[in-house]
């Protein structure tokens, strides 16, 4: 995967997010996919991506990752990017011009994208929407009360009206919470009634885990039997699959969980 990567000139959200997965999926030959480069424009308190002004973009990266996807025979590809507030659209045309490089190369992949808010413009979204991805993911990642800390240049109600717009019929939505960072579990429980009130489909719940010591430190460690009492809680209101566990990540399973979805 690695090799493959490097001749394509690909980065991995895998490699540059430090994923506890990295390796089980590397050997299972998935991986997410990180297009627009490896900088992004903003910076939250739990991730780990390299901070600051991107370069330009490359024209044929779109290319190149369908290339890899055909290379690689895959059967479910998850795509995602920093944020790239320098653009006028966020990436969201690079994002359709991949998902339509692969429907070109490799029709019988699911096409799964992770994406940014866009900065909540509707316009820039509805390009990405236009190339009809399978699964359209945005995390939300915590809860209103820490957003301004956590995610300060982010919004939680911009984020819930991203999934609310892009539920639209043949696309699944999907987001992705991260618990250990000082939530309660009461409010944790709150968001997921948030995102089924705007028909989130899918939803992923994964233990926080702190990439270096300039990161946001970890409140506390939730145990297997609190993951799993989510999950439940998310089953019984209504989604159509939750992902929940210590190290879930929100592409983790993703292949999986992919094959619920049609064409």
């Amino acid at each position: 995967m690695r090799h493959l990567t490097e001749e394509f000139s690909l980065h991995t959200i895998c490699e540059e997010a430090r994923c506890p997965n990295i390796w089980e999926c590397w050997n299972n030959q998935t991986a997410t996919l990180m297009i627009l480069g490896e900088v992004c424009t903003r910076r939250c308190e739990y991730c780990s991506v390299t901070t600051g002004k991107p370069t330009t973009t490359e024209p044929d990266e779109p290319l190149r990752v369908a290339k890899a996807v055909e290379r690689l025979g895959l059967r479910h590809v998850v795509i995602t990017s920093p944020n790239r507030d320098d653009l006028t659209d966020g990436g969201s045309s690079v994002f359709a011009e991949t998902i339509h490089h692969i429907r070109a190369r490799t029709p019988e992949c699911r096409v799964e994208v992770l994406i940014p808010d866009f900065k909540g413009d509707t316009d820039a979204l509805n390009v990405t929407l236009d190339a009809r991805p399978d699964i359209l993911n945005h995390n939300i990642e915590t809860v209103p009360r820490l957003f301004p800390s956590v995610r300060s240049q982010g919004s939680y109600r911009r984020s819930l009206d991203v999934l609310a717009h892009a539920k639209q019929p043949g696309i699944v939505t999907k987001s992705g919470v991260i618990v250990g960072m000082g939530e309660l579990m009461a409010e944790v429980e709150a968001v997921m009634q948030d995102l089924r009130s705007v028909n989130c489909d899918m939803l992923t719940i994964g233990q926080y885990l702190q990439p270096t010591k300039a990161h946001r430190p970890v409140s506390r460690f939730y145990d297997p039997a609190e993951f799993e009492a989510l999950r439940n809680t998310g089953v019984n209101m209504g989604f159509t699959h939750v992902e929940s566990g210590p190290l879930v990540r929100s592409s983790y399973h993703a292949e999986q969980q992919g094959r619920e979805v049609r064409h």
